[in-house]
């Protein structure tokens, strides 16, 4: 008997270690592991959340990227439309200035060779008075001289 005792002893000793052990010890081993198993899955949410967010972040960079690249090239593109307009204007504005500034130039030759012909007139009629003189032998007054020279200027 004292091998049952003894057995029996230590099985009593072991059912109040179980016992012991499930009201005091497992309790905070169990809530420890648990609050851990609670920190490991909110971390893991926590860094799916981040990824989710950084891919949504990448996705609106690239978005407004893109964004910016259009309004760059059609900035780029009204700039270059403007550009050309300007081109084209300066090209009209020379243009007219071109033709003003030979309208005036034919302007002032016209009026050139008009005052050339002019003196020419009064020359050859000096010279054709100076020429009758001469041939005549005798000088013209003056009055009649102004008055045969504005007749020849005008036949001129």
């Amino acid at each position: 008997m004292n091998m049952n005792a003894t057995l029996l002893g230590q099985a009593i000793a072991f059912f109040l270690f179980v016992v012991f052990c499930m009201k005091y010890v497992w309790p905070p081993i169990m809530e420890a592991i648990e609050e851990r198993q609670k920190k490991i899955a909110d971390g893991l949410a926590a860094a799916d959340r981040a990824a989710k967010d950084l891919n949504l972040a990448q996705a609106n960079a690239s978005d407004q990227l893109k964004e910016a690249k259009r309004a760059a090239s059609e900035l780029i593109e009204q700039a270059n439309k403007r550009k050309a307009q300007i081109v084209d204007d300066a090209k009209i504005e020379a243009q007219a200035e071109r033709e003003k500034i030979l309208a005036q130039g034919m302007a002032e030759i016209e009026a050139e060779c008009n005052r050339a012909r002019d003196e020419l007139r009064k020359q050859v009629a000096t010279l054709a008075v100076i020429g009758a003189e001469k041939i005549i032998g005798r000088s013209i007054d003056m009055e009649a001289q102004t008055d045969i020279l504005n007749k020849l200027t005008a036949e001129l």
